[in-house]
């Protein structure tokens, strides 16, 4: 994938060096801008350069900041980390508790109510949802900010001022990075958990004289959240790699927002770090819910044997 966007950026049209010449120059200026970026060479030369150094963890300088690729993508990175961590742990939280709720009367108004209310939020796009949010919130009420992490006069706010001024402005991107999750997790594990209800073994624990209480818990939301694992280490890489559209809309510092910023400015090595290393958040996100779900399918197993 990584090698696909590197070629695709070099054959489309465009020269990236153009930006920092200036017609009032001389003209070979230009030429000498290309040489620093070695975009003068041919691309199997500039691409066989690319694969040695990367193997080296060496993603050359960005354009546009005149620094490591990797020092760039580091000082993005963390806010990315933190804010999809947080959108994570929300989506996983408020949804398991709306499926307990939805399970305990199958077909029920409030099981009937939040099957359509997330099918409808599953529905809604992530920019219409965070557009709306802005305009109603921000606009309209006046309630909370528009963009941006802090105010223009932060600084000289007090520090308990200063971090409610940071969670304002935190809530509209938090609601519209995490509903879309949380319809899919919650769907997700309404169906598992009521799959397992009905399950034998869950009669045959009833003829044993297990409460429903133990049951619920050590046998129905056990084999009910084995499932979805793998659906949220997916959901977590993909948040991990950048909440691309969510940190343009609000203007926010992460790797999503820098990601569309190197592609907008032609900023090659700057793209092509970036898409290497959301595609290694994404392995890495995936291959810790494979190994989660094996020791939680061991740990079944042994429980059923004993």
């Amino acid at each position: 994938m990584v090698c696909f966007i590197f070629i695709l950026l070099r054959i489309s049209p465009g020269d990236p060096s153009l930006k920092f010449v200036s017609p009032e120059l001389n003209p070979g200026l230009a030429q000498k801008i290309k040489e620093s970026f070695g975009l003068n060479k041919p691309i199997a030369e500039q691409f066989i350069q690319f694969i040695s150094n990367i193997f080296t963890g060496n993603f050359g300088v960005s354009y546009e900041f005149r620094k490591p690729v990797a020092g760039v993508i580091k000082n993005y990175l963390y806010f990315t980390f933190v804010f999809s961590l947080i959108s994570f742990i929300i989506q996983i939280t408020i949804s398991y508790f709306l499926a307990l709720l939805s399970v305990k009367k199958i077909n029920g108004i409030v099981d009937r109510f939040l099957n359509k209310t997330s099918l409808v939020l599953y529905a809604i796009p992530s920019f219409v949802l965070g557009v709306f949010l802005i305009f109603i919130f921000s606009e309209k009420l006046k309630l909370l900010p528009a963009s941006g992490l802090m105010s223009y006069d932060s600084e000289s706010l007090s520090g308990s001022a200063r971090i409610t001024d940071y969670f304002l402005h935190m809530i509209l991107p938090v609601i519209t990075l995490s509903l879309g999750g949380i319809a899919v997790f919650y769907k997700y594990l309404r169906d598992n958990l009521d799959e397992v209800f009905n399950k034998p073994f869950v009669l045959n624990s009833y003829g044993y004289g297990l409460s429903k209480k133990e049951i619920t818990k050590k046998h129905i939301i056990p084999n009910a959240i084995s499932p979805l694992i793998s659906i949220a280490g997916v959901e977590l890489g993909i948040l991990f790699s950048g909440a691309l559209i969510t940190e343009v809309i609000f203007g926010l510092p992460g790797m999503g927002r820098l990601t569309v910023n190197a592609i907008l400015s032609r900023d090659y090595p700057l793209v092509v770090g970036c898409t290497f290393i959301s595609g290694v958040l994404i392995i890495i996100s995936n291959l810790l819910a494979d190994l989660l779900k094996a020791e939680i399918d061991k740990r079944l197993i042994a429980g059923m044997i004993n």
